[in-house]
């Protein structure tokens, strides 16, 4: 069962998971504490990325396992 979805803030995730910032930084999201990123959805941070939302959710949830 999936603990992390797209509607999930970035810096929730963060501050939730901090196993998976790797996988942000993957993707090119180096400021994984700037405000934008606090209020961000993991589905627009992959919008604005460039970047599959179901994939970056499916590693996501690989990472936060660890």
């Amino acid at each position: 069962m999936s603990k992390i979805d797209k509607d999930m803030l970035i810096g929730q995730l963060v501050a939730e998971y901090p196993q998976v910032a790797p996988v942000l930084m993957e993707i090119g999201m180096h400021c994984l504490g700037c405000p934008a990123s606090q209020s961000e959805s993991i589905a627009e941070a992959a919008m604005v990325h460039g970047v599959d939302a179901d994939a970056l959710v499916k590693a996501l949830n690989e990472a936060a396992q660890m």
